[in-house]
């Protein structure tokens, strides 16, 4: 006969909720009655899971969604001592889709506020960007609760997005390693439990997820800012399971979108036409004109790397004409991640020119994306969109246009902590090498600049 080691955690967590056998075993019926099952659970049955033995299925999670809403704090079924799969390995977390985003997300945030360095050092998966390829139909519907008599509401939601925006504009005035911390305890301790809240109506709940997957976004985007593509593409993931599972029209692919965009970035280029084709074919006649144009000139530049130049070529000019043809259209939360959507079209643009060789058209395409966002608030994103231009016109031999370009782009870095614009300025001075011997004012000046930046960053 096998002895049971009984569960103290449940236990202790049992005893602080104050509700007897029957009434807990009444609430766990009741959360999976939400998310469409039927169980039979009874006082017994809680008995038994604190005597050791281990819910059936998705018990563990509805007990943990009862116990969530009575306390008042987000749990997961590894808190009540019960298995957890997105805990089992290390190396795993986040690097799957299962029943609920957030048993991913908990262990990842856990482990960046510990400063643990696994996660942090992961490496890109090529099989785990296919993931939202072949799970596209297979996100359960699924109801979770927060503060016991709490309703959330649309005022909420609204409170999220504002938070969500200022660490965005945060992020992109100061980089990505400005407010990171701070983003995580607050998606941990504010956002997540009320993605698991009683709402006042479905769209509540939907608006409530989509919110959540653009602050997870975000961190995905701070992880990418600062070098960890491998822990970058695992918020990406996440992202993409809560706007799945929000269920609103086009922002599981516009995450795909960002997906590809990775991709195309780390030079990856498996899936990254399929996750752009998907996220397309998942908005088109769904959104608006301009956000439509986010994904097709995304989709441009995969045609473009996978050398189907006219196609790239129409699909970006369609993206254009559609930023002109409602130009009133009102453009999701989850679409502005980058700001004002013609700035992304130009920016993507350019890097399907540069992709086929054209380098004075993705020049003028990088000025054009540089001049459509306000410099104080992009400042980062403005500063690489003009370092590129500055490379486009080294590459035509313009080294004077070159430089110049280079010094608006050190204009805007001041305050930034970025990897990514200290690895702009230091591929900046390797380019300016060989222009050294010159003895070109212009090159000795940018180079003692960069020099400058790179000793004080």
């Amino acid at each position: 006969m096998t002895t049971r080691t009984p569960n103290v955690q449940l236990s202790a967590l049992v005893a602080e909720s104050g509700l007897t056998y029957e009434a807990l075993a009444r609430a766990v019926r009741a959360v999976a009655a939400e998310c469409g099952a039927r169980l039979r659970t009874n006082k017994s049955n809680i008995e038994h899971w604190i005597s050791g033995s281990v819910p059936r299925g998705d018990t563990p999670r509805y007990l943990a969604v009862a116990l969530s809403r009575r306390l008042g704090r987000l749990l997961t079924p590894a808190d009540l001592g019960l298995p957890s799969p997105a805990e089992a390995e290390d190396d795993t977390i986040g690097l799957s889709l299962g029943a609920d985003p957030l048993d991913a997300l908990l262990p990842m945030w856990r482990y960046e506020v510990d400063r643990r360095r696994f996660l942090r050092a992961s490496a890109y998966s090529t099989a785990a960007a296919a993931l939202p390829l072949h799970h596209l139909h297979d996100v359960a519907e699924r109801t979770a609760a927060a503060r016991t008599g709490y309703t959330v509401g649309m005022a909420e939601v609204a409170a999220v997005r504002d938070m969500i925006h200022a660490f965005s504009e945060m992020d992109e005035r100061h980089g990505g390693q400005h407010g990171r911390s701070a983003l995580v305890t607050y998606l941990r301790d504010d956002v997540a439990p009320l993605c698991r809240a009683r709402f006042r109506t479905d769209d509540v709940r939907r608006q409530m997820l989509s919110a959540a997957s653009r602050g997870v976004h975000l961190l995905g985007w701070k992880s990418y800012d600062a070098g960890q593509q491998g822990l970058a593409q695992r918020y990406y993931l996440q992202s993409y399971a809560l706007a799945a599972e929000s269920g609103l029209p086009g922002h599981d692919g516009f995450v795909m979108r960002t997906m590809a965009m990775q991709g195309l970035k780390l030079h990856r280029p498996e899936h990254c036409l399929n996750l752009a084709e998907t996220g397309l074919n998942r908005a088109k006649g769904r959104v608006d004109a301009q956000t439509e144009a986010l994904f097709r000139v995304v989709h441009a530049h995969t045609l473009a790397k996978s050398g189907k130049h006219r196609a790239a070529l129409s699909e970006a000019e369609h993206a254009r004409t559609l930023l002109t043809s409602a130009p009133g259209d009102e453009v999701p939360f989850w679409a502005l991640a980058w700001g004002p959507p013609a700035a992304s079209v130009y920016s993507r643009t350019a890097k399907v020119h540069e992709t086929m060789g054209d380098h004075r058209a993705a020049a003028e395409h990088y000025t054009l994306a540089a001049a459509a966002r306000p410099g104080d608030t992009y400042a980062r994103i403005v500063a690489l969109d003009l370092v590129a231009g500055a490379e486009m016109h080294l590459k035509r031999g313009s080294i004077e246009q070159a430089c110049a370009t280079w010094h608006q782009a050190l204009d805007h870095m001041d305050g930034v902590r970025s990897v990514r614009t200290r690895k702009a300025v230091s591929r900046m001075r390797a380019d300016l090498a060989r222009f050294r011997a010159r003895g070109l004012r212009c090159v000795a000046e940018l180079d003692e600049r960069g020099r400058g930046f790179l000793t004080g960053a």
